[in-house]
């Protein structure tokens, strides 16, 4: 699983001019998954995503993760994250998981994720064509995959 994790002021997804989430101060959180990936992936990725210290203490020094800080999260999956570039000028995205294998780890990661958080978080829909909206604060934006996480 690959994420991109930006540290928000504020965060929307609308699908069709309807918001279906929107958070306050947080992560926004896009997440690719790709074939092999699993509970183990999910499990990690959790852990460190809440425990992630990128939010300011009082001292202005990134020091606080978003349970420290009560910050929400708004999840939004995004196959392009495993776009291959190597050949040609037309990304290629053989390495993202079928909706089959990704649509249920998704939602086991949104649901695993809100756990670890202690409060829901807010989602996209998976597929549908979302327009996200964001207030990067910092700006904060970190890439995580759980292929490298030794």
């Amino acid at each position: 699983m690959r994420v991109v994790i930006q540290r928000t002021r504020h965060a929307s997804v609308s699908i069709g001019g309807q918001t279906k989430s929107a958070i306050g101060q947080g992560m926004l959180i896009l997440v690719g998954i790709e074939e092999g990936d699993g509970q183990e992936d999910i499990d990690w990725l959790c852990h460190k995503i809440v425990n992630l210290r990128i939010f300011d203490d009082e001292n202005g020094v990134m020091n606080r993760s978003v349970l420290d800080y009560g910050g929400d999260i708004l999840v939004v999956s995004q196959f392009t994250l495993h776009a291959s570039t190597k050949k040609g000028n037309r990304p290629s995205y053989i390495r993202a998981a079928r909706p089959e294998i990704s649509i249920p780890l998704y939602e086991q990661f949104c649901r695993d994720l809100g756990t670890a958080l202690g409060k829901p978080v807010g989602t996209g829909e998976f597929g549908a064509d979302m327009q996200v909206e964001l207030l990067n604060d910092g700006p904060v934006t970190i890439c995580m995959d759980t292929k490298n996480k030794e």
